[in-house]
């Protein structure tokens, strides 16, 4: 376990240490961060096209996302709730962001891409024949790890330079109990699914402790449990920043911290440009906080279940 948890870190801390003080290469290395995603979810596909009888194995891992992801939403809808009745966190949507997006629809178009390139991935799989088809399948997975820790070294790199002092990070109390809760909440959710799809459970804890990183949790948990489990923790990850994009808008002038924390890692990039326009401006540093936070505890918690 601590082997592969250096392994994983190693990138995320080496690319923290890397300033970048020129706003072109920072475009860059954004720009290298969707690039790797959409690259690690084409090879997930094609990782799943190898599995044997695909029909039912796909429809066995949309029923089991789709319970992991109900039980898991119960769970941290209910813990983000009691917190927003506990912090005093108000949106102020009086100063919003301009030119952040409106559009929910526009805004899930994103995380609706990432689903058709999975698809892409399972045709291109099922399109290279036998012989073409298994040599593709055995380096997936391989290929896929490699692009995973250049992602990380990306992020580490985006977080350094996201403007925002660790010190600071560490000292938002509110960004602090967000993440915390969402946390909890989404491993007692797991605790709870396991029986219910006949997981151990620290395989059900390894499936809730993506907390929205969809990139990260499908590859982690693909590398020990298999294609199958691994594209349940994609698929429920990626749901929650799908329906976060609905929620946000709806409860964030209300319960500010539930509509901050549901975003889960997102919280900190894909959903943070909804969270600005319609919580404003006082919003931002407790989404960022939380969301990196999030995207901290992920990687350890994710190989320390999977080593159980």
């Amino acid at each position: 376990m601590l082997s592969g948890l250096v392994i994983v870190l190693l990138p995320l801390v080496l690319g923290y240490l890397v300033p970048v003080r020129h706003a072109g290469a920072m475009a860059l290395i954004n720009r290298g961060v969707n690039a790797s995603v959409y690259v690690i979810l084409l090879l997930m596909g094609i990782g799943l096209a190898g599995l044997d009888d695909l029909a039912s194995q796909l429809s066995r891992m949309g029923g089991q996302a789709l319970a992991l992801f109900l039980v898991i939403t119960a769970c941290n809808l209910a813990g983000l709730w009691w917190l927003s009745n506990r912090l005093a966190l108000r949106a102020d949507p009086s100063r919003v962001v301009p030119g952040a997006p409106v559009s929910k629809l526009a805004a899930m178009g994103g995380s609706l891409a990432l689903v058709g390139v999975v698809v892409l991935g399972v045709l291109l799989g099922l399109a290279g024949g036998r012989l073409v088809g298994e040599a593709l399948h055995g380096h997936a997975e391989t290929l896929a790890e490699w692009v995973l820790y250049a992602l990380l070294a990306l992020i580490g790199c985006q977080l350094r330079n996201s403007g925002m002092p660790l010190r600071q990070i560490l000292l938002n109390r509110h960004g602090l109990a967000i993440a915390l809760t969402l946390a909890a909440t989404s491993l007692v959710g797991g605790l709870i699914a396991a029986p219910l799809l006949a997981l151990r459970a620290s395989e059900g804890l390894a499936l809730a402790a993506g907390f929205g990183w969809y990139s990260l949790s499908g590859i982690l948990v693909g590398d020990q449990l298999g294609p199958l489990l691994g594209g349940v923790a994609f698929f429920n990850d990626l749901a929650r920043e799908l329906l976060a994009f609905v929620l946000i808008p709806l409860v964030i002038r209300r319960r500010a911290a539930l509509a901050i924390g549901y975003g889960g890692a997102t919280s900190m990039d894909f959903t943070l440009p909804v969270i600005q326009q319609h919580g404003g401006v006082t919003c931002v540093p407790v989404a960022v906080v939380s969301g990196f936070l999030l995207s901290l505890l992920s990687p350890p918690l994710i190989l320390f279940f999977l080593s159980l």
